[in-house]
């Protein structure tokens, strides 16, 4: 059992120095940006939504 577990480790780690295909910086860099636009894009409109919505409950629901 330890034996295949030794094998295991070796063969996962050819496979990541060997055959995976790193992204470059500047790919990393423009792939960052755009999860960041995008998060910021839903932030804003889920900000709005719950704007809105709490506006119209307070004409709804007076208080």
């Amino acid at each position: 059992m330890f034996k295949r577990f030794v094998n295991y480790c070796k063969e996962s780690y050819e496979e990541l120095v060997h055959k995976t295909t790193w992204p470059t910086r500047s790919e990393l860099m423009n792939s960052a940006i755009v999860v960041l636009t995008a998060s910021l894009l839903i932030a804003v409109v889920v900000f709005v939504m719950d704007f809105t919505f709490q506006h119209l409950m307070e004409l709804v629901y007076p208080n």
